[in-house]
Order: C-alpha cells, then structure tokens, then sequence
C-alpha cells in the first residue's frame, strides 16, 4: 500500500490535483455592507446561475471557503469581518466586491469608512466598478477560479506569514476609533 504523509499531499506534486478540486466547488461567505448586495441576486438566479460554475452561498464562515466583502467598510464591521475571515477554515479566499473594499469608493474621505481593505486581511481578487454587474461577477470569480486551479490565489498563506502585520494594521485603526468615554482620551 502506498503512504503519503499529509506534508507530501500539501507541499509535494499532488497540490495541483487538490486546486483543481478546490476550484471546483466553492462555498461562498457574503458580508454585505452596502449598496453592492443588490448585484448579488440576480447573479445568482436563473439568469446568470453562478451555481452552474461550482459556487454556491454558504450561512456561515465555519463552511465558507470565499468570503465576499460587498460595498464599503465601516470601522464597526472591520471587526466582524476579520472574526469571519479567521473562522473559516483554510484554504480561504476574499473577494473585494466594488471599488469600496479597494479604495473607498464614494466614502473614501469618510472618518468612519475604511480605504483599503487588503491592510486588514489579505484581498485574494478585486472586481471592480461602482456595483459590478453580474456578468463582472461572474468573471470576477471565474478569474479567481483559475488563480486558484493555479496555485496563485494564497492570500491566506500570506496572513498566516504576515499575522503580526495584518494584526498591527487591524489594532491601530480599531484603537484609534474607540469611543472616549467621560470626554477624555
């Protein structure tokens, strides 16, 4: 009988076979937090069937495998999203979904509005357009299909490497918002 370790299957020849099954079926996470949701229906109906490609939504971050980030980041949910994104098991991937996770967007001078996403957790794919239409969508997540039948969507391994990076970015944007309380800092 042949024996593998788990090392060989992870770092060795077999890690294209498991992308390409990776690629495959994807589960996908939507943290909707603005006008950009709306494209996300009719994405997924009849019309457009992003289900036909192996992508399905998916409840909760514990089965996620793609966590979309739909519409600007506000300080609040900067939290939320980084404890979705660390819930999910690896391999993990994030879709910035519209210009606001990227830069901002029509927020991007807003105190309570964060810039860019990718200093907080690493953005694997960006699809861009204030509200992509759901055939940018498709395309979007096929492109990261592919990265990922690659080898070249690793944006985890990235936060797993960088943590103290990532976490220091994460602190110093939640600690300069917190509320003061009694009028002093």
């Amino acid at each position: 009988m042949l024996k593998i370790s788990r090392e060989e299957i992870i770092d060795g020849k077999f890690e294209r076979v498991l992308n390409f099954f990776r690629s495959r079926s994807l589960w996908m996470l939507y943290y909707c937090t603005g006008c950009g949701a709306v494209e996300l229906p009719p994405t997924m109906t009849s019309r457009f069937d992003m289900e036909r490609f192996g992508i399905s939504p998916m409840a909760t971050p514990r089965q996620a495998d793609i966590l979309l980030v739909t519409g600007y980041v506000s300080v609040k949910t900067l939290k939320r999203i980084v404890y979705s994104y660390e819930q999910m098991p690896e391999p993990k991937w994030v879709v910035g979904f519209g210009s606001c996770p990227v830069n901002g967007g029509i927020y991007w001078n807003s105190y309570a509005t964060i810039n860019q996403l990718d200093k907080y957790i690493p953005v694997d794919i960006s699809i861009p357009g204030c509200m992509p239409r759901p055939q940018a969508v498709i395309d979007g997540l096929l492109s990261l299909m592919d990265s990922i039948k690659k080898g070249e969507a690793v944006g985890y391994k990235k936060y797993r490497m960088n943590n103290d990076w990532y976490k220091k970015n994460q602190r110093e944007i939640l600690e300069r918002t917190k509320p003061v309380l009694g009028g002093k800092k």
